[in-house]
């Protein structure tokens, strides 16, 4: 079971690379980043909330961790392609 848990989400790489895809699209980086992003007061909150047990806690912060690695492999992405674009 433990297996197919850490198995839940693809790589950051790739989930970072479908919402990139989006970005080339046409679709508002802000808007995305919106998408990818868990604010730290929701994420507090939801850490509060008593009626989760320990193991659902424990998948909240890999699930937070993860959307952070996603957020910043984006953010490189097209940080990346503005330069990249300003030099042609």
């Amino acid at each position: 079971m433990t297996t197919t848990r850490k198995q839940e989400f693809h790589s950051p790489q790739t989930e970072a690379a479908l919402f990139f895809g989006l970005f080339l699209k046409g679709h508002s980086a802000d808007a995305l980043r919106a998408q990818i992003d868990v604010p730290p007061k929701l994420f507090e909150k939801w850490m509060r909330a008593r009626e989760y047990d320990h193991d659902f806690r424990k998948q909240l912060r890999r699930m937070y961790v993860y959307r952070k690695q996603v957020l910043a492999i984006f953010d490189s992405l097209v940080m990346t392609s503005q330069t990249q674009n300003a030099w042609h």
